[in-house]
């Protein structure tokens, strides 16, 4: 059975700049902490198609794909998807963005699939997906409400 995970975070920061900070490719190095680089290597209007490495895991492994990224600055949505898979038989991504009283509430949807050969299974790689992601909207909360002046 496919993965499926959805998360979302409560940003005491204004819509317009969560928006920026988040799709702001270049500086997801810096957002945050699992990613080494960013290359962007193609750009044609709201889409986007870069190479995304990993810092070195536990093991020493250098995880990089390749994935397309197209955003919705109206609908406010991203939806997104590895081009060069890796160990996922497939990986769409959908960031949904929603202004609320408190600030910006940021939503990761993820839909996926692994090989047979990958390392996890659909299971072990949800689990996974779902702790990182609180990991890495945490962080990226903090630095966006500094960012803004709340903290």
């Amino acid at each position: 059975m496919p993965g499926h995970t959805d998360n979302e975070i409560l940003i005491n920061a204004p819509l317009d700049l969560v928006w920026d900070v988040t799709n702001d490719l270049e500086g997801w190095p810096h957002l945050f902490s699992e990613y080494a680089s960013v290359e962007v290597i193609d750009r044609e209007g709201p889409k986007t198609t870069f190479r995304l490495t990993m810092h070195p895991d536990e093991n020493g492994t250098v995880w990089s794909w390749v994935s397309e990224r197209e955003t919705d600055r109206q609908g406010l949505t991203v939806r997104a998807r590895r081009v060069e898979p890796g160990p996922f038989e497939f990986m769409n991504i959908r960031w949904e963005y929603t202004e609320h009283p408190g600030g910006t509430l940021m939503r990761w949807i993820q839909d996926f699939a692994m090989k047979p050969t990958a390392p996890v299974d659909d299971h072990g790689m949800t689990n996974h997906i779902n702790r990182n992601s609180r990991i890495q909207m945490e962080l990226i909360k903090e630095k966006v409400e500094l960012r803004a002046g709340v903290r």
